[in-house]
């Protein structure tokens, strides 16, 4: 990694889905992320990123699963496999009451950001996306090309679904697409192998860990004071 580099001022940081039921203890989905979040440092790499991008002047995009409302998903023809799985998992877990309940629900504590990932002034939120990919059905490619945004970094939940289907999507739109392994979590660490030894080589330029990247951001911080 000794020639990576980041240009601050062309990058976006793509957080996704830093709400309280994926982040948060008590929250409905946290017993499932949680021992692998704990293995790589989730939560304090999350926070050193998002600092260090916007101390290096890297924009912050929040990029938000659709938070339920009663009515969504009645009637469709084809309901998200995903939902299904995530539901079996929790029963597997003997999480049997998580599994009953809607995770984002919005307006309830758990469709609120954790208290450590709040929007700040200068950050965009995204249009919230139904399914995994940030980008569809959503203004985020609009939002990152008006600021001048060519490469991404998506970071957040959970490795295999929603930032990977978001990266892959960034990647298809000619997006530089950079992964930061030990800054997102998933239920399993298969699934995290899965995503970032197996999947990754396939569509990110870039698959780095948090000090990485922001070594990167100083560096580029550094030469253009030069």
């Amino acid at each position: 990694m000794s020639d990576f580099r980041y240009d601050a001022s062309r990058g976006g940081l793509l957080l996704v889905d830093p709400y309280n039921d994926f982040l948060s203890d008590g929250g409905k989905l946290w017993p499932m992320v949680k021992e692998v979040a704990g293995k790589v440092g989730l939560l304090d790499n999350l926070r050193s990123l998002v600092e260090g991008v916007r101390a290096a002047g890297m924009r912050v995009f929040f990029v938000p699963h659709r938070r339920y409302e009663p009515g969504d998903g009645e009637g469709w023809s084809f309901p998200y496999p995903s939902q299904s799985w995530a539901k079996a998992q929790l029963l597997a877990a003997g999480l049997a009451e998580n599994a009953k309940r809607r995770a984002f629900v919005k307006g309830e504590w758990g469709g609120d950001w954790h208290p450590d990932f709040v929007p700040q002034a200068g950050d965009i939120i995204v249009k919230e996306h139904w399914a995994h990919s940030g980008f569809a059905n959503t203004d985020l490619d609009f939002q990152l090309k008006q600021r001048g945004v060519t490469h991404v970094v998506p970071v957040g939940l959970l490795a295999n679904t929603c930032v990977e289907a978001t990266a892959r999507f960034a990647m298809e739109l000619g997006y530089h697409v950079t992964l930061v392994r030990d800054a997102t979590a998933a239920f399993s660490h298969d699934a995290m192998h899965a995503a970032h030894n197996l999947n990754a080589p396939t569509f990110a330029h870039s698959v780095v860990t948090t000090k990485e990247l922001l070594g990167a951001l100083t560096s580029a911080a550094e030469r253009n004071q030069g």
